[in-house]
């Protein structure tokens, strides 16, 4: 079987390709770098110029030319080969008739555990949805951020004892309306240095969250490493990373505790059962990322369903059009022929042949290209704040 096509597709804020081949068998693949998602485009076409006449069954080989190539990579070129090995699985278990999960060894499991988005912009709000999202069958909330999902309009300042007691305030209440039924995974993105993180951990270390997410930026494994053994929630972090070397130099740190592999960046399905791999030699779960469409979702749970160490799968229950908004139905589930839904806060692996679904044929124009704008929160001081 060859690969006769090659085209990425721009559908509201989500890039995809889509892969053809001479035996009729048409593959789906994500890339999951939504803040730039035109490069990732570019690059799914520069990839095209390999790909096109090869055998589509070499998925191994391909993944190794794609990455090894002049060796220029990063996150736009990571993402879009991403994006074309989940295709290439998609379309060899599409010609085989079984999921993907089958062709990585079998199932371990036949369901995921899944945990829902929370954004909002006042704590008053957060409450409101922990207890829309429990009435719901949740078990496990994620995006909660107790520092808040205040738009970027907003100019920012706090003293630093305001900044810790309001968010430390704001966990202990998220615990009072949820108690025992749900598991509360912190989010942090990146906001806070070192000395922060270290400082808020241990103020909610009561409140039992099940780990904290990116407490700070993730170039520097060092710097997380030394966080990590100041604190003693559990750090989750790598939804940025675009190599699995990335996650060995953390793991040799002890500087994680749950792998937030992102399928859609980190090389794809091949690329996460490399980091999945070197995970469980570590002790260490995985937590796949996925803010994007179905089929990111789709390409995630094919990898849970086949790994030892799987934790819990994220399940974007918001997002839309890059708000932080929370809503009650996954993102992007009206361009897609079907979509898990939530039973008792776990959803069922997908069983149909490759990833399990397919893009609508009309998804083009049910939602016309979207790209994010580049905009970042101002500081009083006239910087910038990450969050």
């Amino acid at each position: 079987m060859k690969i006769t096509k090659v085209e990425p597709l721009h559908i509201g804020q989500f890039m995809f390709v889509r892969i053809d081949t001479d035996e009729g068998i048409t593959g789906y693949g994500e890339a999951g770098i939504w803040g730039h998602i035109e490069a990732a485009g570019t690059a799914i076409r520069r990839f095209a110029e390999y790909l096109v006449g090869k055998r589509a069954f070499d998925i191994e080989h391909h993944w190794n030319v794609m990455h090894r190539f002049s060796y220029f990579q990063g996150l736009a070129i990571n993402a879009a080969i991403s994006a074309i090995d989940i295709a290439l699985w998609d379309i060899k278990g599409r010609a085989l008739n079984v999921p993907i999960h089958e062709l990585l060894g079998g199932p371990a499991r036949k369901k995921a555990r899944i945990y829902g988005h929370i954004y909002e912009s006042s704590i008053e709000k957060v409450l409101e949805e922990c207890q829309r999202k429990m009435e719901a069958g949740f078990n496990a909330f994620g995006h909660i951020n107790p520092f808040l999902d205040e738009g970027n309009d907003k100019v920012y300042f706090k003293t630093h004892i305001r900044k810790m007691r309001d968010a430390i305030d704001n966990v202990h209440r998220m615990r009072e309306v949820v108690g025992d039924r749900v598991d509360l995974l912190i989010e942090l993105h990146r906001r806070l240095t070192p000395a922060e993180a270290v400082t808020f951990t241990n103020g909610i270390e009561q409140d039992m969250p099940m780990f904290v997410e990116d407490p700070i930026r993730p170039e520097n494994a060092d710097a997380m490493a030394r966080v990590a053994d100041r604190i003693r929630v559990p750090i989750a972090t790598g939804e940025r990373f675009c190599t699995i070397y990335e996650f060995q130099a953390l793991l040799a740190r002890n500087a994680v505790e749950y792998a937030r592999v992102d399928v859609a960046v980190c090389g794809g399905i091949t690329g996460a059962k490399k980091v999945a791999a070197m995970a469980e030699a570590h002790h260490v779960q995985v937590v796949p990322h996925n803010p994007l469409s179905p089929i990111g979702l789709a390409a995630c749970l094919q990898v849970a369903a086949a790994i030892p160490n799987f934790a819990v799968q994220e399940y974007a229950t918001g997002f839309e059009a890059g708000v932080f908004e929370s809503t009650g139905t996954h993102l992007g589930s009206d361009i897609v022929d079907k979509v898990p839904l939530p039973r008792e806060g776990f959803v069922d692996i997908p069983d149909g042949p490759g990833l399990g679904m397919s893009l609508l044929p009309d998804a083009q124009k049910i939602r016309p290209p979207l790209v994010k704008p580049i905009s970042m929160r101002p500081h009083f001081d006239g910087f910038v704040i990450d969050q």
